[in-house]
């Protein structure tokens, strides 16, 4: 077994990878962690469908990690191994990468706080209907998270990051 472990200002939680399931997209983050990518990054985003509800068409509850760069990190092309290909499905505490186009994937994953099938394949979440590809689950530090989504702002990239010292790759 493999293992993100991610040591943020709020505390620490661990990430279980899936490579049985999303083999590209966890050597993708793997290879982010061992490089070093993620040493002072950040939680950046957090969307919250009690304070986004109204105005996202399909309101979701995740927060989003990444590198210091958040969504302005360099673009990588990996294959799109979406939830259709998968089996995986955006359970409660599922990890997935963020992306643009399908495959279209920068330095950043999200974690799912509850069931989120808009975030499939087949989904409403984005346009292209392509989903999103889930690659692991948190196993310990679900408080962390939790803290982390109470303090989702009026806008879901917040104004205030939450420090994230670094992620380690571990297996």
């Amino acid at each position: 077994m493999a293992f993100l472990d991610v040591a943020t200002e709020l505390g620490s939680f661990s990430v279980m990878l899936r490579p049985d399931a999303a083999p590209v997209t966890c050597d993708y983050f793997a290879r982010l962690a061992r490089s070093g990518a993620f040493r002072d990054g950040s939680i950046f985003r957090i969307v919250s469908a009690s304070k986004h509800g109204g105005v996202e068409a399909s309101p979701i509850d995740v927060v989003q990690v990444g590198t210091p760069a958040g969504m302005d990190e360099q673009r990588s092309r990996i294959r799109h191994e979406h939830t259709g290909l998968t089996g995986l499905q955006h359970e409660r505490w599922m990890v997935s990468t963020a992306r643009f186009e399908p495959g279209e994937v920068y330095g950043s994953f999200f974690i799912c706080l509850q069931r989120e099938p808009a975030l499939d394949f087949g989904g409403n979440r984005h346009a292209d209907g392509q989903g999103f590809a889930a690659f692991g689950s948190v196993v310990s530090g679900h408080e962390v998270i939790e803290q982390a989504h109470i303090r989702a702002e009026e806008h879901p990239c917040l104004s205030t990051r939450i420090a994230v010292a670094n992620i380690l790759y571990r297996d």
